[in-house]
């Protein structure tokens, strides 16, 4: 997004980007009804004028935050999902580098994420879509042979995506564990469990 400090008068697009940018951020940190357009402009230093030329209102502006976000985050998950043909050894590490891309999303755009996962009113509704597109990549995995037939994929969707969601706050947002880090370690405990292996296997 835009860079602060820009000028009345700067280009239409360098404006609209900084109104977002700055929007994400008193969002996130004073919530909906707290935020001031006011706010916004004095900090982007425009007019108030200025800011009803992109945006009709302060919810109008809400909404495209979170629709930015739901999209970026559906485009990542959509891109996560495994093609047939992969090396079984190859696995770990390609599921690893998918997740991985969705922390690095979260992580770097921490205002978005809060509104979009946390405050928003059809927050709920983004975390069924992405349980929903993890499941779907999950059955195509599986039907490709990856994972076992047994396994209830639904099941395993609604995990991953409440382990992304309370990991995000308790583990990235205080910056406990790195986007690599943390997609590592759920990949593993996934694909190999918590049990002990025995010195003799």
């Amino acid at each position: 997004m835009g860079h602060r400090g820009r000028k009345k008068g700067a280009c239409g697009e360098q404006s609209r980007a900084l109104l977002l940018e700055i929007a994400a951020e008193e969002f996130a940190q004073k919530g909906y009804f707290h935020t001031k357009i006011s706010e916004i402009v004095k900090k982007a230093n425009l007019t108030q004028p200025s800011f009803y030329l992109y945006f009709e209102s302060k919810d109008a502006i809400f909404h495209e935050l979170v629709d930015l976000f739901r999209d970026r985050l559906s485009e990542l998950t959509s891109n996560s999902r495994l093609e047939p043909g992969i090396d079984l050894p190859a696995l770990p590490e390609r599921i690893t580098s998918g997740l991985s891309a969705i922390f690095k999303f979260l992580m770097e755009n921490q205002n978005l994420t809060r509104i979009g996962f946390f405050m928003a009113p059809d927050a709920e509704e983004i975390k069924e879509i992405l349980a929903g597109q993890i499941e779907a990549n999950l059955v195509s995995e599986q039907q490709a042979g990856y994972f076992r037939e047994d396994i209830d994929m639904g099941t395993v969707a609604e995990s991953l995506t409440g382990i992304i969601e309370r990991l995000t706050l308790t583990k990235l947002f205080k910056g406990l564990k790195t986007p690599e880090g943390l997609a590592n370690e759920i990949v593993h405990l996934f694909l190999y469990g918590m049990i002990k292996k025995s010195s003799t296997q």
